[in-house]
């Protein structure tokens, strides 16, 4: 992933999306992306799916836009650099050379699978080749005479060095051939000038490996004499001198490398959390994961610098407290919503769009008309969704003749009778056999603030008696649970009766039952207030709730 690769917009509803966030989502990116393609927009969603909205989206078979409960910078949204990992078995020569040609002070050393193994640091280079003085450390090393062949930039003269690894000490045979023969064991690789009875002392004390200095021609008598001996013999252009030093710099990395308490970043590692990790430590570069641990770059404190933050275009929604994890650390470039302007702030101006009618998709829908494009019956079939289950199928007072009549022309594009299908959707809908408490309560649920309080409503609509009961006796003893968790004042749930336009309301949090006998003059019961032709919330019981707080802070 680089700063050419393009990053989507993401078009996103609130974190306990209904129907009309997801299909909302889904419909304005691909307006989005028609009227502008060059800026590719994408549907995500900020939570879990309601049964009624899994079942819009299998009948229109559509798939589910993907989920980001946290919209904060990630290392996914920084310019991760593509340094290419190295194998274990480069030489220690090799990875200085890489270093210093990328500019990079850390290698990340990797297997045949791209699966990370371990990092060396400049700093690591450096005492290794200190370590190098030692005499038995490519021996220790295990390293390979391939090794060897490309630091001394050599030729074989005689032996196979396929697979082979060094098995002897450093020897430089510079003095006499009497002192050659003294400090030789067999096995040993022996570093010579052109001097012929340096050769021969290092063949007769069965020397390993014998490498021949300044491009020195070695006779055919010398050939065979090693060949003999089972002795490798490999010239070199270098100087007796330089070929010593280089030697020790033919170690594999993989001996010098870290291998445990790698630090490591995936994709989704928050930035906020990688940049402590990295004033923890002296480390410039730190690998970075796949989504499959696979090694695909590194990232330093300047790759945090220019990080990029998730563009995001707001639907169904306009309120902080709704809104995913994080938004403050995102950009925000445009809110289509048609509820009550809340407490979200931008940094910066933004297309904002707030309509007064009973449905997101309805203000979609006219912004499909206004750039005269066409809608297709996948298309149509979600906005359709959306406005028959945010309107209550035209039952909700937040209903308005746009509403109804965007509803029912998105019908005849989708092909479907749209009583029918409304009935099959709320039927799914109010399904709530094999889930838990917690699943049916944040199926539509959503937090508000006025003033110092805060508190939550969540809303179930419901087309038969027998969903609604069984959804009443999950959720009713959940609700202290859910409020003591999300520290609210109170909370307040809707079990709506569609065919009869009624609400069931359940009450939790001191001084809740006298806000509900306040704003609607009715009688509060065991936890329950009856609240008959209520079944809107956001026009019928969210304005009446506030105004009571309200009443009460004064």
């Amino acid at each position: 992933m680089n700063s050419q690769s393009p990053r989507a917009i993401k078009v996103i509803g609130h974190r306990n999306p209904d129907t009309d966030s997801i299909c909302a989502a889904i419909a304005y990116s691909n307006l989005k992306n028609i009227l502008d393609p060059d800026h590719p927009c994408k549907p995500c969603r900020a939570g879990l799916l309601n049964r009624e909205t899994e079942f819009v989206l299998d009948y229109f078979k559509v798939p589910l836009p993907q989920l980001y409960t946290d919209v904060s910078p990630h290392i996914r949204d920084v310019d991760i650099r593509p340094a290419q990992g190295v194998d274990g078995e480069t030489s220690l020569r090799r990875a200085w050379m890489t270093m210093r040609d990328q500019e990079l002070d850390t290698l990340c050393i990797v297997d045949q699978a791209q699966t990370l193994q371990g990092v060396i640091t400049v700093k690591d280079v450096a005492t290794a080749n200190m370590d190098g003085l030692d005499p038995h450390s490519l021996e220790i090393a295990k390293t390979s005479y391939a090794n060897l062949l490309d630091i001394l930039d050599g030729t074989v003269l005689v032996g196979d060095i396929s697979g082979k690894i060094v098995e002897g000490r450093i020897i430089i045979g510079s003095g006499s051939a009497e002192q050659i023969e003294k400090s030789i064991s067999p096995g040993d690789i022996v570093v010579v000038s052109n001097r012929a009875e340096s050769l021969l002392a290092a063949l007769e004390m069965d020397a390993g490996c014998i490498v021949v200095c300044a491009s020195s021609k070695v006779s055919r008598t010398m050939q065979m004499l090693a060949e003999e001996k089972g002795c490798i013999l490999i010239t070199t252009e270098m100087s007796t001198y330089v070929a010593g030093l280089m030697l020790s710099q033919a170690a594999p990395i993989r001996h010098y490398m870290t291998t445990g308490k790698l630090l490591t970043f995936t994709l989704h590692t928050p930035v906020e959390e990688a940049t402590k990790v990295m004033a923890s430590v002296r480390f410039r570069y730190f690998p970075v994961l796949d989504d499959d641990g696979k090694y695909i770059g590194v990232v330093s404190r300047r790759n945090l610098l220019n990080l990029h933050k998730k563009q995001l275009i707001l639907v169904d929604h306009n309120e902080k407290s709704q809104a995913a994890e994080g938004i403050d650390q995102a950009e925000v470039l445009e809110i289509i919503d048609h509820h009550r302007i809340g407490t979200l702030e931008t940094d910066s101006p933004v297309y904002f769009r707030n309509v007064p009618v009973g449905c997101t998709c309805t203000i979609v829908y006219q912004m499909y008309r206004e750039n005269d494009v066409d809608i297709d019956p996948t298309t149509a079939g979600l906005m359709l969704s959306a406005i028959l289950s945010d309107t209550l199928m035209f039952r909700s007072p937040t209903c308005t003749p746009t509403d109804e009549r965007a509803a029912r022309r998105l019908a005849e594009i989708a092909g479907v009778n749209l009583e029918e299908y409304a009935d099959a959707m709320f039927a799914h809908g109010g399904d709530v056999s094999g889930k838990t408490a917690a699943e049916v309560f944040h199926g539509d649920y959503k937090i508000f603030t006025c003033g110092d309080i805060r508190f939550g409503v969540g809303q179930g609509s419901f087309m038969m008696e027998k969903n609604r009961k069984a959804a009443q006796a999950l959720v009713g003893p959940y609700l202290p649970q859910a409020r003591d968790k999300q520290q609210l004042d109170y909370i307040f749930y809707m079990f709506t009766d569609v065919r009869n336009s009624s609400t069931e309301l359940l009450i939790t949090g001191d001084g809740a039952e006298r806000l509900i006998q306040k704003a609607f003059d009715v009688a509060v019961e065991g936890g329950t207030a009856t609240l008959p032709g209520v079944v809107s919330r956001k026009k019928q019981l969210i304005p009446r709730l506030i105004n009571a707080i309200k009443q009460e802070q004064e």
